[in-house]
């Protein structure tokens, strides 16, 4: 046996509260904590700015859906998936049925959604929500270039930045800047 994670399919807006119940369960020990180990909500950080004030919330990236790190036993695996599919709001794990087995993903693919969800320290960044298109026209709020206006001529959202064409001593120039820089103008 071991420790493996499993993805149980609860109803939208539901997972907070099952994750709960589930600690509860631990906790008075309806559930063995030598089997269920860790119950997690996956959530990102997203960072927008509205009306000029930068904004961080938390988004569930996997609305629908909890990871539960479990070491199920041979014998006996049955009773505990039964009680955590008893917790209302729970429909299932994912990608069996109710008299299957649950199959873990694997590792690799547990390792991206924690890293994703910033549970593994590693080089977890915001999600900048971009609302930007090519030909916007941007004022530069922050940096060296702020009070500065121009048009977005690029947008790389993988490392969050705008190459913007603003009117620097007469002459239009490409200046990058950082999407947490920027202002839409109406």
């Amino acid at each position: 046996m071991s420790k493996n994670w499993y993805i149980v399919h609860t109803y939208t807006g539901y997972e907070g509260k099952i994750e709960r119940t589930i600690r509860q369960m631990l906790e008075a020990g309806e559930l063995d904590s030598a089997v269920v180990s860790d119950v997690k909500v996956p959530v990102e950080e997203v960072t927008e700015i509205k009306d000029g004030k930068k904004r961080t919330r938390k988004n569930k990236f996997l609305p629908g859906y909890i990871m539960m790190e479990m070491d199920l036993p041979d014998l006996g695996w049955k009773d505990t998936c039964a009680k955590i599919r008893r917790i209302q709001g729970v429909t299932g794990f994912v990608g069996t049925s109710p008299s299957q087995r649950p199959r873990p993903i694997t590792d690799e693919e547990a390792k991206n959604l924690l890293l994703k969800s910033g549970e593994i320290k590693g080089e977890k960044t915001p999600r900048i929500k971009q609302n930007y298109s090519i030909g916007d026209q941007v004022k530069i709020t922050d940096g060296p270039f702020a009070t500065f206006s121009g048009s977005v001529e690029e947008i790389d959202a993988t490392k969050g930045k705008l190459r913007v064409m603003v009117q620097i001593f007469g002459r239009a120039a490409p200046v990058e800047v950082d999407l947490l820089q920027v202002e839409k103008l109406v």
